[in-house]
């Protein structure tokens, strides 16, 4: 799976991280610090919303020429016109002769950017934060919420919004939980100069959800051919645990109206209102299918103009909406699946012709379905599934 953001990109366990040099002749380590009784006295900025590199040069005691040095060393590595506020600067000067040897500039989570005088002249480097890892094993029962069970615990907030995002696809965090439900879960903590600075990647989980045990395992397929990561979260048998929904809920003729945050005008009505949704044109009677798992919310008459209306909500964060129909097949709390057909396509309500008025919800607001971007379900290639399940092997006993 490819991810693009959303995630974390350290592989297995960091006791196989890379080491970085620097150049020759750097005077700093890669720990950001000078070595004990150090020559050179450092001076830490935060970024404030608002400020511009040179700002915060001049304010650090840095000349014109010094900054234009260092903008100049960094332009083909790092723009720092991109400096975001609420980070840090590091500068360390040497104290006899005040002149600036090294800047550190955290980019991310992951990596800095370093510029060091070498040679008389400023150069500049991107290196991965070498953090030090520790493997942290958590475990629970729900009474109320995995956030309460596990905050009850001390964890690390973060860390619990990592594990739900495992799960995402499997289990409904805010309405599907039940009392007694299970949860155990291995991750790493990331350390730096002794110092715990965040969670890191979410390697193995367990979740007993009303009986049903899900598992995710994280696996790195490598790089595709875009050179992009291949990586994320399988169950046991090495199928993804992020799912997809069907590219249409219904075999339509043509699109009649598309997603629009504007007015438009029905003359059937005569009124005026917005339409962020698609609307699939197709013959009366057209089985109308549930684009992905879910529960069904709603199922009956709609006083919005929706007609005959079904809301599936899939897991905490999406819902979709199917109006018009001139047949209900499912019925509130109804549990089901992907491509099941729950409707017929109709022309209740507000309707001028039969047609499925279909709308996806993120997180309570409309989004267009047409330029969603879905992650792609996809499981381990052939040729790594039996790497793949040997290597959970591990996990899987430290989970039982």
């Amino acid at each position: 799976m490819l991810k693009k953001s959303i995630i974390i990109a350290l592989i297995f366990l960091a006791a196989g991280a890379v080491i970085y040099f620097l150049p020759k002749n750097s005077v700093f380590s890669q720990d950001s610090s000078p070595a004990p009784e150090s020559k050179y006295r450092e001076v830490s900025v935060i970024i404030n919303p608002g400020d511009t590199f040179s700002v915060i040069t001049e304010n650090a005691g840095l000349s014109a020429s010094t900054t234009n040095g260092l903008i100049t060393a960094s332009k083909d590595i790092y723009d720092l016109a991109s400096i975001r506020a609420g980070k840090e600067i590091k500068f360390f000067f040497d104290k006899q002769t005040s002149e600036l040897r090294q800047m550190v500039y955290a980019i991310s989570s992951e990596e800095e950017l370093y510029i060091d005088l070498i040679d008389g002249a400023y150069r500049s480097e991107r290196k991965k934060i070498d953090y030090e890892i520790k493997i942290k094993t958590v475990s629970g029962s729900i009474d109320s919420s995995l956030y309460e069970s596990a905050m009850a615990q001390g964890i690390d907030e973060r860390a619990i919004i990592a594990l739900a995002d495992v799960f995402a696809w499997s289990i409904d965090f805010g309405m599907g939980i039940r009392q007694g439900d299970t949860y155990k879960f291995i991750y790493e903590e990331r350390y730096r100069n002794g110092q715990y600075v965040m969670p890191g990647q979410v390697m193995a989980a367990r979740f007993v959800n009303d009986g049903k045990v899900v598992e995710g395992f994280y696996y790195n397929e490598g790089t595709g051919d875009d050179n992009e990561l291949i990586d994320g979260y399988y169950d046991p048998e090495g199928k993804s645990l992020e799912k997809i929904f069907l590219k249409n809920p219904v075999d339509f003729r043509y699109i009649s109206s598309g997603f629009t945050t504007g007015k438009r005008y029905i003359s059937a009505f005569n009124i005026s209102t917005g339409h962020r949704a698609i609307d699939y044109a197709a013959a009366l009677g057209t089985p109308i299918k549930t684009v992905g798992d879910g529960v069904v919310t709603s199922a009956g008459w709609s006083r919005a103009g929706y007609g005959n209306l079904v809301t599936i909500r899939h897991n905490s964060t999406y819902s979709t909406n199917y109006g018009h129909m001139s047949k209900i097949l499912v019925k509130v709390g109804q549990a089901v699946k992907q491509g099941q057909t729950i409707g017929k396509v109709g022309s209740t309500g507000l309707s001028t012709g039969p047609h499925l008025h279909y709308e996806i919800v993120k997180n309570g607001t409309k989004i267009n379905p047409m330029t969603l971007d879905m992650p792609a379900q996809k499981s381990i290639g052939d040729t790594n599934l039996e790497a793949y399940k040997n290597y959970i092997k591990d996990w899987q006993n430290k989970l039982n």
